[in-house]
């Protein structure tokens, strides 16, 4: 991984808040908050709320081993010195104070406390999911420091972990509607997204938040981060098939590549599923020409071969382009094309499912949009939605910002010279989504919502849904990934 020295994990401008805080200051006591769905790219009937993931790994991680391993564990004299050149160099010569850096430094730990939501929760917009405050009146900087490297590593596992759940949601619609395979949803949604995803960490723990509601990945380090930082090893997190690539079937030759086909389903790979991309050449040529030469080896086979287009628009692909010549592979569509072929079964709700020993993925640029679309169509023709799996990659999980969910962290309550402060913001020239919450914040959940009180009297270290996670260094209430998985999935 790139070289990190956690206490210039910050903006610079964090860097002299030290010194702007009125004298005195003592506490300084902030939230996180998804504060608008206003740009997140949602199911039309997506109920506000925002599925709560990643904490406990970034308090391992990074609140506890990265800051032990390049500062605390470093010799004083080198962590202040590394301190102190980045600072000098960048903003002048003395213009940021190094002495309050030695006293963490002696400290030997981060002294905040953090509060936050059980992870797996779908939380309300503008609720809070976690607070956060410094345990030591010496340190009360050290709360706000920590909001750039927080944010930066939350809001993307948070982010993805909904529109995952997103997915979930409408294919669990469309097995009820037409009798499918409920117990295939876990598969349907496969996760494509590593290559396009803007660096190692944000691959791992974005994909890690995909696995909250989906069993089928291709990132791999994301099934060991759920290992190591949420005791995986208690349970199934995710897996994969055989698949091939272009340069697979490129390499095989044009001229010849059914043969390609032949040897991966019958030599290669003569049982269990293989997922074989067919639009190298002509996918209308695969999809009519050899499944029917290859016909009796597939449904010999013990396993299923997967034909996976790779171009075009899915939904003309898979459901079918009305505008094609009439009858054409191209009017038909995918599935249809199979289905005239292989046929398969009928649903109890009357609709059709291809037999087992054949099914389609489709990987390129899906969007929530795109499935409905797919989803819907499939059921027009009187398909059950469990003839496609879903590659959902970059164009879902790449495709979005902070601003998606309108991740933020705020401070709401201070205290100086032993006086508590009620801190909030709410610019007259906002919309309002940047209003914030005033004094100290409780949580509490009624029915299936979690609510806000803000403007508490007191503070208490556990008190309504928001629980100690990590204080001085350490984590604290730590949970498995099957826990978390079933909290999510079992909140209709």
């Amino acid at each position: 991984m790139i070289k990190m020295f956690a206490p210039h994990l910050t903006d610079f401008y964090k860097t002299g808040h030290i010194r702007q805080y009125p004298e005195g200051t003592e506490y300084v006591y902030s939230n996180w908050t998804c504060r608008s769905d206003k740009w997140a790219n949602v199911l039309p009937d997506f109920d506000h709320k925002v599925v709560f993931f990643g904490m406990q790994g970034v308090c391992k991680w990074l609140l506890k081993d990265l800051w032990n391993e390049t500062f605390f564990n470093l010799p004083k004299e080198e962590a202040v010195a590394k301190y102190k050149k980045r600072m000098d160099s960048a903003l002048g010569t003395g213009a940021v104070p190094v002495e309050h850096i030695a006293a963490l430094h002696d400290l030997g730990y981060l002294p905040v406390l953090i509060k936050a939501l059980p992870e797996g929760s779908r939380v309300n917009i503008r609720v809070p999911m976690f607070t956060i405050v410094n345990t030591l009146p010496e340190f009360y900087w050290v709360t706000n420091y920590l909001e750039t490297q927080l944010s930066a590593v939350l809001w993307k596992p948070v982010t993805s972990a909904t529109m995952a759940y997103e997915y979930r949601r409408l294919l669990e619609k469309y097995a009820e509607e037409t009798g499918a395979d409920k117990g295939f949803i876990d598969w349907q949604g496969h996760d494509f997204s590593f290559r396009g995803m803007s660096g190692l960490e944000d691959a791992i723990t974005s994909g890690a938040g995909h696995l909250l509601s989906f069993k089928g990945t291709d990132t791999v380090p994301a099934i060991d981060y759920l290992e190591d930082y949420y005791y995986g090893t208690q349970t199934f997190i995710g897996g994969s098939v055989p698949a091939t690539e272009h340069s697979v079937m490129c390499m095989g030759g044009k001229d010849d590549e059914i043969e390609t086909f032949r040897r991966l389903i019958e030599d290669v790979y003569p049982n269990g599923i293989v997922s074989i991309v067919s639009d190298t050449w002509d996918f209308w040529e695969v999809l009519t020409g050899f499944t029917v030469k290859l016909k009796d080896k597939i449904l010999s086979r013990n396993g299923k071969v997967v034909f996976r287009p790779d171009s075009g628009d899915p939904v003309k692909i898979i459901v079918g382009d009305i505008d094609a010549p009439l009858g054409s592979p191209a009017y038909k569509g995918a599935v249809e094309c199979l289905w005239d072929i292989f046929g398969g079964t009928v649903t109890e709700k009357g609709f059709k499912t291809l037999d087992k020993h054949v099914g389609l993925i489709y990987g390129d640029s899906i969007t929530l949009t795109r499935a409905v679309a797919i989803l819907q169509g499939l059921k027009q023709k009187g398909f059950a939605s469990d003839n496609i799996v879903f590659g959902i990659g970059s164009f879902t999980y790449q495709l979005v910002t902070r601003d998606s969910f309108g991740s933020a962290i705020k401070a709401t309550w201070g205290v100086v010279k032993g006086i508590a402060r009620e801190l909030w913001k709410d610019p007259k020239t906002d919309s309002g989504v940047k209003k914030s919450a005033r004094g100290l914040l409780r949580v509490e959940k009624e029915g299936n919502d979690f609510v806000l009180y803000d403007r508490q009297p007191e503070y208490e270290e556990d008190s309504g849904e928001l629980r100690t996670v990590f204080k001085n260094g350490e984590q604290h209430g730590m949970e498995a990934l099957h826990k978390i998985r079933e909290r999510l999935l079992e909140d209709k």
